[in-house]
């Protein structure tokens, strides 16, 4: 009987053992599940679609600011580094609609990664998620920042330029009106009003001919035209004014080269190359101007002898109203826009164009223009060809 008894007691105490045992088990299965959840947690169904559709970069973060979704534009951006977010601006703001369940509307200027050293500017919104999380969408708006800041550069400078000669004029007409009695004086005055206005009327020319390069109607018809020909049209534009310097313009050998495009633009693109370098020329030197086929592109070389370009200034020169020497353009009666016209009208013929230059040794500029077919040039009418190219002999 009593071991009878000793089996059931032993029996007993092995089934509350098992029992106890396969509890334990279960509640450190269903734990270590929980504690999975909160590590990796499941983003809600469909937010994968929604952030792979949206044109914004995209974020969703857990209950303890891990991103558990980014899309690539996030990636890409540097809003997202090992599975964090890089900016603190962006995480106060996710703790901000945490605490007021609120969606937030901002915009913030940050840079670039978590290494990056260049700002970029976003509009970035923020929203709870259901219960556990917050959704954050960032849009890039750097390029309209920047635009934005170029129109207000652009309105200002315009601004400043016209307000020079414009003074002038008026001035020099109180004074033409005081002098009348003076004919030595009326004809002093009448001449600097003379150069005033030709100078107010260039930079208003110059004004209108770049925004239409930049509105990028200039090529609305593209014609062939004779790369010589142009050449030849802006250094006799030139020559008068180089000659009245004691400067040589010297034109290397034609190539009987083409392209497709605007003649009218192309001639003034390299008429403004030729000019600057005549001004900024010393009395007495020479300047180069030559033509060659180069790899299907056609370069237009323009090198003079003249001042130079200091290095920190050469990424500048193309900006508009930026001069190197502020006192010798304003001898010149440069505007500080005929680089700006040279850049888009090259840009606009799918081309561009370069610098080189040495303080005290000159300046090279080069502008690269897909060269037209061979076959396109052939089919002209020999007396065309020849006539474009300052020819008169077959």
């Amino acid at each position: 009987m009593e071991s009878t008894w000793l089996v059931l007691v032993c029996l007993a105490l092995g089934l509350a053992v098992g029992a106890g045992f396969v509890t334990l088990l279960y509640a450190a299965e269903r734990h270590g599940r929980q504690a999975a959840e909160v590590v990796n947690p499941a983003v809600p169904d469909g937010i994968d679609q929604v952030l792979d559709a949206l044109e914004s970069a995209g974020v969703v973060l857990d209950p303890s600011n891990n991103v558990v979704k980014a899309s690539p534009g996030a990636l890409s951006l540097g809003l997202v580094f090992n599975r964090q977010l890089v900016h603190p601006e962006l995480l106060d703001l996710v703790g901000r609609v945490r605490r007021t369940g609120e969606t937030i509307t901002e915009d913030l200027e940050l840079a670039r990664g978590p290494f990056g050293e260049a700002s970029m500017h976003f509009r970035v919104r923020l929203a709870t998620l259901g219960t556990r999380y917050v959704l954050l969408l960032a849009d890039d708006h750097t390029e309209a920042f920047r635009l934005d800041e170029v129109r207000r550069d652009f309105v200002a400078n315009i601004s400043h330029e016209l307000k020079t000669p414009i003074a002038a004029v008026g001035l020099l007409a109180e004074a033409l009106d005081q002098a009348a009695d003076e004919p030595v004086q009326v004809r002093r005055f009448a001449n600097r009003l003379t150069s005033e206005s030709r100078r107010l009327a260039r930079l208003t020319q110059e004004i209108i001919e770049l925004s239409r390069l930049q509105a990028q109607e200039a090529l609305e018809l593209p014609e062939l035209v004779s790369v010589d020909a142009i050449v030849a049209d802006a250094v006799d534009q030139n020559r008068v004014v180089a000659g009245a310097a004691n400067i040589t313009i010297a034109v290397g050998k034609k190539t009987r080269a083409y392209v497709y495009g605007d003649e009218q633009l192309l001639v003034m693109a390299v008429n403004n190359l030729v000019a600057n370098a005549v001004a900024y020329s010393s009395e007495g030197s020479r300047v180069g101007v030559g033509v060659r086929r180069n790899d299907g592109a056609v370069e237009i070389t323009v090198t003079d002898q003249g001042v130079g370009i200091p290095e920190a200034d050469l990424d500048r020169v193309f900006e508009r109203f930026f001069r190197v020497d502020q006192a010798r353009a304003r001898n010149t009666g440069g505007t500080g826009l005929g680089l700006a016209i040279v850049k888009h009208v090259v840009q606009n013929h799918g081309g561009d164009i370069r610098v080189w230059s040495q303080l005290g040794h000159g300046s090279t500029f080069t502008i690269r223009i897909p060269e037209a077919p061979v076959t396109d040039h052939n089919s002209l009418p020999t007396t065309t060809a020849l006539a474009a190219t300052g020819d008169t002999t077959p």
